[in-house]
């Protein structure tokens, strides 16, 4: 059966008994329908039991359609449910973008997936279409401001904020508004970015309450006036009424697992563009409400893992007691050189020259010191072989590797990935930070790309050098760095997989996010717009007279 079909014929129980199976009552949730609610914020507000603890889910680089990361992370929260340890997962709402795209849905897969399924994948309770009301409206009123009196001489060459849209939509990435003649507004080049990609998603994602969501909207830096002097949402009056929009959207949202295990799905930043993580109160919220949250950052370790650690995890105020690293054998011969059509056919010497990607990945976690685990993310077509070729090469590194079956069987497939994280979660943590937030931009930028890509520095372009001189000047070189990069490369060269060393990052640009509290460096040929690929997700599905979707996975 395909994912879909499994989840249709799956039974969900009301929503408000997943909410009491971690202590939640009637008046602690608002409910969208029977399966699905919003989590009052009063619990990311209470600091959580020391003794709770947190898995982080990472991977190593990825083919295209992915490698089941979150199957996996639904997997094991199971397990644990099964271990009669109090559980949630906390992971990320899906974007419109992979779902019409390449990679389908993002609920996880076969008899480990968050439920309700179709509804989660398009338009959930509504947080994605609430982030680009707030982002479009924010934008109309620069331009209406810019229109009117402009008492703060915003240069329109100089505007920086850009309307977004939930959907791959390559035609928008520049584009010329105000045409059409004086009552039309000002003509000025700009363009669009994808929701996931927006300073307010960051934003919602690390905000701890509807006032630091204020604040933060209110420090947003939209462009910059005449004297090249940076203007923000605060000068111009406008956080209030984006604030408003965004009251609920804020609120964690409360799904399941087909095994009933309480999910919470909130924020979705994309790893490679943007910081990666679901929301802090999401996080926070299971910290607070259970033994064990097991929660996941987009991508491999140096992305979205990267992003965990050093950008999310200062706001949590929590780093993980916990990593799982996923790795598949198909993704290891793909990073070894053998050609996507072809990963079906048992490749020992492509998986040995794809395992140092593994063992790159495995270093990152630890250099952070924090205990982890390898799940090898079982696929039909693995030979004995193979899968003993990674177990072995993992333990002559000192690290165990757990063969998992979450797609085939859900939690009990996943049973021993989750003792040995209960072992590992036990073990002592000592987390060391990967840079000073003190450091120079230009410091932090390199230490990302020895330590944790493996290259040699990041070369800036001459445009990256004066906005780095100008963003000290501005007073925000003391804010980490999320770097936009391919997630199919530790480089920025998605062509170039495996563990490469010899080569430079080339950082194109700079973009400050200060409500988000960090700044975006743009690398290689990323983009902030994706578009869709030669054969969409979209064009795969249907729906039957009665409502019935298939093909969505």
């Amino acid at each position: 059966m395909t994912d879909l079909e499994i989840a249709q014929q799956a039974t969900m129980l009301p929503i408000k008994e997943i909410a009491a199976k971690i202590g939640l009552t009637e008046d602690d949730i608002e409910p969208y329908g029977n399966y699905k609610a919003k989590i009052s914020m009063k619990f990311e507000q209470a600091s959580p039991d020391p003794a709770h603890k947190l898995v982080l889910v990472t991977s190593i680089n990825p083919t295209p359609p992915g490698e089941g990361k979150s199957t996996v992370l639904v997997g094991l929260g199971d397990a644990l449910s099964l271990l009669e340890k109090k559980t949630i997962i906390a992971i990320r709402e899906p974007s419109m973008g992979p779902v019409m795209g390449m990679k389908g849905g993002a609920t996880g897969g076969g008899y480990s997936q968050v439920m309700p399924m179709e509804d989660i994948n398009l338009h959930f309770t509504g947080d994605l279409h609430a982030l680009t009301s707030a982002n479009n409206t924010l934008a109309a009123l620069i331009d209406n401001y810019i229109q009117r009196d402009n008492k703060q001489d915003l240069d329109p060459r100089r505007i920086i904020w850009k309307r977004v849209l939930d959907i791959n939509d390559r035609v928008l990435r520049h584009t010329i508004t105000g045409l059409g003649g004086l009552s039309q507004g000002i003509p000025r080049e700009t363009g669009f970015d994808i929701t996931a990609a927006s300073e307010l998603m960051a934003i919602l994602c690390l905000s701890t309450s509807i006032a630091d969501l204020k604040h933060r909207i209110g420090k947003i830096v939209v462009g910059y006036n005449h004297d090249k002097q940076p203007v923000t949402v605060a000068q111009l009056g406008f956080e209030d009424s984006i604030t408003i929009l965004l009251k609920d959207a804020i609120k964690p949202n409360l799904a399941q697992t087909l095994a009933h295990t309480p999910a919470i799905i909130h924020g979705g930043p994309f790893a490679n563009i943007a910081h990666g993580c679901n929301s802090v109160a999401a996080t926070k919220t299971g910290l607070n409400l259970a033994d064990y949250t097991v929660t996941e950052s987009g991508f491999g370790s140096d992305l979205g893992a990267e992003k965990f650690l050093d950008i999310k995890a200062p706001v949590l105020g929590k780093t993980p007691d916990a990593a799982v690293i996923v790795a598949t054998v198909r993704a290891l011969k793909y990073n070894g050189g053998q050609k996507l059509p072809d990963l079906q056919t048992e490749n020992l010497d492509a998986l040995k020259a794809g395992l140092p990607n593994l063992l790159h990945h495995i270093e990152n976690i630890q250099q952070y010191g924090v205990p982890l685990v390898v799940a090898i993310n079982h696929f039909v077509s693995d030979t004995q072989a193979e899968l003993d070729l990674i177990k072995d090469t993992c333990a002559a590194h000192g690290v165990t590797a757990i063969l998992t079956d979450s797609w085939a069987k859900g939690g009990e497939g996943t049973l021993d990935l989750a003792k040995e994280v209960i072992k590992k979660a036990d073990q002592a943590s000592t987390f060391t930070p990967l840079y000073d937030d003190n450091q120079p931009i230009e410091d932090k930028l390199d230490a990302v790309v020895t330590k944790v890509y493996g290259g040699r520095k990041a070369v800036l372009s001459k445009k990256a050098q004066r906005q780095i001189k100008q963003f000290t000047e501005n007073g925000w070189g003391n804010l980490p760095i999320c770097i936009a990069k391919t997630q199919y490369s530790l480089s920025d060269d998605p062509k170039l997989l495996g563990a490469p060393s010899d080569f430079d990052i080339n950082v194109r640009e700079l973009v400050p996010k200060i409500g988000a509290g960090f700044i975006v460096a743009l690398t290689g040929n990323i983009l902030t717009m994706p578009g869709l690929p030669k054969e969409p997700a979209a064009v795969k599905m249907h729906i039957d007279d009665d409502g019935t979707i298939e093909g969505l996975f």
